[in-house]
């Protein structure tokens, strides 16, 4: 990775042996290794022993999760905050959980779009709760640092499943108590 790092800054049309520059492609691989992590590691290992029997039916939130992710597309940033909520039908999981599953999907190159679908799947499959919300905002750094460069803009995604995709008023509570702008009615 580092050879391909030094051929990009001669491509560039920099001196990759100049003061500076010269220990820049062994920070890119390690950083670029780090901000993939979560293609490597387990999401099994992640989720063991998370969850727990209880009777409990009260929505459980967690909400302005911030996360940072590259976009497959330029390999630039976007970052945000996630909001996540479920109803439980008999399992709760630690509450820890859920950001470690967010930040398990962020850290890898990805879409947002897919990232918010990733989080929904796999707490709903792993919690098999009654309702389930995700909600990411996001600032896309090839938004607003190239292309249109439309500083300010925020992207917005939602996954919702079970009564917060069937029961108006479920979904109206969820979008209500993440605070996320312009809810539906």
């Amino acid at each position: 990775m580092e050879d391909a790092v030094r051929a990009i800054l001669a491509a560039l049309g920099e001196n990759p042996d100049r003061p500076g520059l010269e220990r820049t492609p062994e920070r890119v691989a390690e950083s670029l290794r780090d901000l993939t992590r979560g293609s490597r590691e387990s999401l099994q290992e992640i989720l063991a022993g998370a969850t727990f029997e209880d009777p409990s039916r009260a929505m459980v939130l967690v909400r302005d999760t911030p996360f940072y992710s590259l976009c497959e597309h330029h390999l630039l940033p976007f970052f945000g905050r996630v909001h996540v909520a479920y109803v439980p039908n008999g399992h709760v999981i630690g509450l820890s959980k859920i950001p470690r599953v967010i930040e398990h999907f962020a850290r890898r190159l990805q879409v947002q779009e897919r990232m918010t679908e990733e989080v929904a799947q796999t707490l709903w499959t792993t919690l098999k709760p009654t309702g389930l919300g995700v909600v990411v905002e996001a600032t896309h750094l090839c938004m607003v640092m190239r292309g249109v460069q439309k500083q300010g803009s925020v992207a917005v995604t939602s996954a919702l499943r079970g009564s917060f995709l069937s029961d108006p008023r479920a979904r109206t509570e969820f979008l209500t108590l993440a605070g996320v702008p312009g809810r539906a009615p």
